[in-house]
């Protein structure tokens, strides 16, 4: 049997140094220790799938917490099944007690863990819906008084129309105008289609 944990942080700039030294607590050692700096919104991460193909049948898991297995609900109940029930793991939450499948190894045991797993993470799914609605809200009365977001596109050269039928007539490259017009591609394409709109406007 071999003891792991999972780290997980939502970015690179966030600090992953308390869930470590929660980890280093139980005296798990480095090498066992699998660390993601990535949004838990699904489990398409580098490491945590690594780890997942080490875990072998009696192995001990360690979770700071719940969310940081994952944000998904639906999902993570499937990853929970995955590593306690097809593989055999053993799966502690520090901080929740509840959360330990090594008590109570009978049906009651397992029903308690999945039923506190259900709730947690139903409720976590139910917050994030809600951060979001309040983060649209907020975002569309912004809007609404004139607040704009985003960095500002680069403004087209003076002679962006004579650019356009020049490239057009196939005298200049793609790269040629927008290294012209100092823009990115997708920036170009973007100023190309307002072009364009104005341009059918003007003739209306």
């Amino acid at each position: 049997m071999k003891t792991y944990g999972y780290i997980r942080v939502s970015s690179l700039d966030q600090n992953e140094h308390r869930q470590i030294d929660a980890m280093e607590k139980l005296q798990i050692s480095r090498e066992n220790l699998f660390i993601d700096k990535q949004s838990g919104k699904d489990f398409e991460r580098l490491n945590y799938q690594k780890l997942v193909k080490k875990l072998e049948k009696e192995d001990l898991l360690y979770l700071h917490s719940i969310d940081r297995l994952g944000r998904n609900y639906d999902e993570i109940i499937e990853q929970w099944r995955i590593l306690t029930k097809d593989k055999g793991v053993d799966i502690v939450v520090l901080d929740m007690e509840l959360l330990d499948t090594r008590r109570e190894k009978n049906l009651l045991g397992t029903f308690i863990a999945d039923l506190v797993l259900s709730v947690l993470s139903f409720a976590a799914h139910k917050e994030r819906d809600s951060i979001r609605i309040r983060q649209a809200e907020g975002i569309a009365a912004a809007k609404r008084r004139g607040v704009r977001f985003g960095r500002p596109t680069k403004a087209p050269p003076p002679d962006f129309g004579e650019l356009i039928r020049r490239w057009e007539q196939k005298k200049i490259s793609t790269k040629e105008i927008i290294t012209t017009c100092g823009m990115s591609r997708s920036t170009f394409y973007q100023k190309l289609r307002e072009y364009k709109l104005l341009s059918e406007w003007e003739k209306m």
